[in-house]
């Protein structure tokens, strides 16, 4: 794909996902997650070359700007949409693929001082929630959706739904989910063990009461 295909799609992305965006000017101007993803595609550039310095350089300016850290080794598929985008750190590692959305405060982190992949893959169509940890050399997959402020620290199925510290997968139906993710609406397992204990102790209770 042409490097001027790809910028377009990075900004026809912001449309598709943010009903705030008005214009191409005020995207093209005030997008600080369009800018971060526009400097990384220049930074890995060079990092592909080896020019691991120029790439450092270029990437920690636009962290100055945007407050996004974007690590140049990091490798991001076409229409990757940051929204708002404070906070967001993506390790060097990373793969992330096509169509992925992530909000703020999201960070794609290692574990330790491991050498080699150490940092998530994120596959096509995945939405990362705001505050989420994603954590080592873990897979997200397809069409998954990662909760807000959840841990996760194991590997994500495909078209599944993850909440919660640590991250348990609370949908999982073998279809594709909407990429839009009702923060207020996800299900709490741990809320939920604790309802259904409540109601095996009713119940016990009861049968205690009989006798």
């Amino acid at each position: 794909m042409g490097l001027f295909k790809m910028l377009k799609e990075d900004v026809d992305v912001v449309f598709d996902q943010d009903p705030a965006a008005r214009t191409y000017a005020e995207v093209l101007l005030t997008y600080s997650g369009l800018h971060a993803i526009w400097a990384h595609r220049i930074a890995h550039a060079f990092f592909k070359k080896k020019f691991f310095f120029i790439a450092r350089v270029i990437s920690q300016v636009s962290r100055f700007f945007t407050g996004i850290e974007i690590h140049p080794g990091a490798r991001i598929g076409k229409r990757f949409f940051i929204d708002h985008g404070m906070g967001v750190v993506i390790g060097e590692t990373c793969d992330i693929g096509d169509n992925v959305t992530i909000f703020q405060g999201v960070t794609l982190g290692g574990t330790g001082k491991e050498r080699g992949k150490r940092h998530p893959t994120i596959k096509d169509n995945a939405l990362i929630a705001t505050g989420a940890k994603v954590l080592g050399s873990i897979v997200i997959g397809e069409s998954s959706k990662v909760g807000a402020g959840s841990v996760v620290l194991r590997d994500v199925p495909d078209h599944s739904t993850v909440v919660g510290i640590p991250g348990r997968v609370v949908v999982q139906n073998g279809e594709k989910i909407r990429r839009d993710l009702d923060h207020h609406l996800l299900p709490d397992p741990i809320s939920e063990k604790l309802k259904e204990m409540e109601r095996e102790i009713d119940r016990l209770t009861n049968e205690v009461k009989k006798r």
